[in-house]
């Protein structure tokens, strides 16, 4: 008999260092679904409503909270790919720890599209606990200093224990799960090119 994670669809990929024995369940987007957040905007959204839910593809990224000076560099990574998301017809969507306006203050500074922009100030979406900061983050030195450079530590949450959450990346077609990682350490990020890559195989509808 095969095991479950043998008999998963093969898109679906887990690093099993920092997942859960588990796993992350391939229903999450329903487990999520009525689950409220906001728009940069302010305006609330249920999260089954960001990307078409039938056959729509979307990357789910989930920032540790605005004020992460390690997430101002993975926003920046993702805003210079998007123009490849784009062409793929692949939604990019970041959901941050925070409040509307802790959001708009890394829109507006890093830049990064407010459209692809959302706030979870009740920590409902993201789902991890912190981890210790990544030794590899200072390899990444001059791309974190270059993110950074109009950085403001105003964008933190005033709930400073919102801002003990860990990332992760989710990519979805419809409702199905296609992959998950759970960042493992803060400056840990899943390689973009990863992402783009099954983001690319996966046919869009």
């Amino acid at each position: 008999m095969k095991s479950t994670k043998e008999q998963r669809p093969p898109f679906v990929v887990r690093a099993s260092s920092s997942s859960s024995p588990t796993g992350f369940s391939e229903s999450i987007s329903e487990i999520l679904g009525d689950v409220s957040i906001f728009s940069a905007a302010g305006e609330s959204i249920l999260f089954k409503d960001l990307w078409d839910q039938k056959e729509g593809m979307a990357v789910v990224a989930l920032l540790r909270h605005f004020g992460c000076p390690c997430c101002w560099e993975l926003a920046s990574a993702l805003k210079d790919s998007k123009q490849r998301f784009d062409s793929a017809g692949v939604k990019l969507i970041a959901v941050g720890v925070g409040t509307p306006d802790k959001a708009r203050i890394l829109a507006e500074r890093l830049p990064f599209p407010m459209d692809c922009l959302y706030a979870d100030p009740d920590r409902k979406v993201t789902l991890f606990h912190l981890l210790p900061i990544q030794a590899k983050v200072l390899s990444r030195y001059e791309a974190l200093r270059k993110a950074v450079k109009n950085y403001t530590i105003k964008a933190t949450p005033d709930d400073r224990s919102s801002v003990l959450q860990q990332g992760g990346i989710f990519v979805f077609k419809g409702k199905q799960l296609l992959y998950a990682r759970k960042d493992e350490g803060t400056g840990d990020h899943a390689p973009l090119e990863e992402i783009l890559n099954i983001c690319c195989t996966v046919p869009v509808a």
